[in-house]
Parts: structure tokens; sequence; C-alpha cells
């Protein structure tokens, strides 16, 4: 069965038909938007987090008729549209945070909520809050590094 939504999608009025069997992973990238992807399929790894209604969300298993009436928003939206990448995607580069990238725009997305709630972040803390998210390649002294780098940049335009 198909259905219309309408929700706003990184700060843009949107209207989609969805299968109700789809999740909000497969729409978005109907809609051209590759930066969350389905890596797990069972919300375990964080590579598809999105923010909806500001909230976290894994996209896999959020059903996209859900996002009727939702603000959603993903990695795209850290692009500040100057040419400029986010202080934390910037960050990322800087420490090298990353090797194949597929679970980067999890990993910036969840350091987004983690420096809102904890502007500088113990090592403890940074472990808890990117707990839900997983690198394959192995590069958590380096994740951790970028967002003790990102928290230290924020802190010096306050």
């Amino acid at each position: 069965m198909n259905i219309d939504i309408e929700f706003e999608l990184n700060g843009r009025a949107e209207r989609r038909h969805v299968d109700v069997r789809d999740n909000a992973i497969d729409m978005l990238g109907r809609c051209g938007l590759k930066g969350a992807r389905e890596s797990c399929g069972q919300g375990l790894c964080g590579c598809c987090t999105i923010y909806v209604d500001g909230a976290p969300a894994s996209g896999c298993l959020y059903p996209a008729w859900k996002l009727q009436g939702k603000q959603v928003e993903t990695v795209e939206a850290l692009d500040a549209g100057d040419g400029d990448l986010d202080p934390i995607q910037q960050a990322f580069i800087d420490c090298g945070a990353f090797q194949c990238g597929f679970c980067t725009p999890g990993f910036v997305m969840m350091t987004r909520k983690l420096l809102e709630a904890h502007p500088d972040p113990t090592i403890a803390q940074i472990e808890h809050y990117l707990s839900g998210n997983l690198c394959r390649c192995g590069t958590y002294p380096e994740i951790i590094a970028a967002v003790r780098l990102a928290a230290q940049r924020a802190g010096a335009r306050n």
C-alpha cells in the first residue's frame, strides 16, 4: 500500500509517495540524500542516524510513513552552503577519523548531539555517547580525538 506524506526535510517542505514498507533511509535515498545509509538493518551500528524532531533515530528502523508531519534532518543539513564544512566534519578530517568513511555520517550526527549536551565532554562521556555507533575499520582513537578537537574549537568560538 502506498501513501503520501508531508514533512520537513533539512529545512524545506517535502511531499513524498511512500510504500508503507519503506524505511526512512530508503525514502531519503530516493530524495537524493546518500549520507546516512543502511549497514546492519537492525539499528545497531549508527550508520543510518538521522534526527526526527531533533532526536537521533535509526533510519533503517524508522518507517517512512511515520515521518508524516515531522522535521527530519540528515548529515547533508550540516553544509552551511558557503563551501565550508561543519566544524565537526572538519575535525574528523583533521584527525583522520575515518578510513572507508561508511560510518562517518552517523558518528558526525551523534557527535553533534553529544556536544549540544556536553560542550566539553570527557573521554568516558564520548565513549558512552557514541557507543551505539560502530566503525568496522577501527578508527576509534581518531574519532575520540576528532570529538575532542571539535569541542575545543567550539569552545574557542564561544
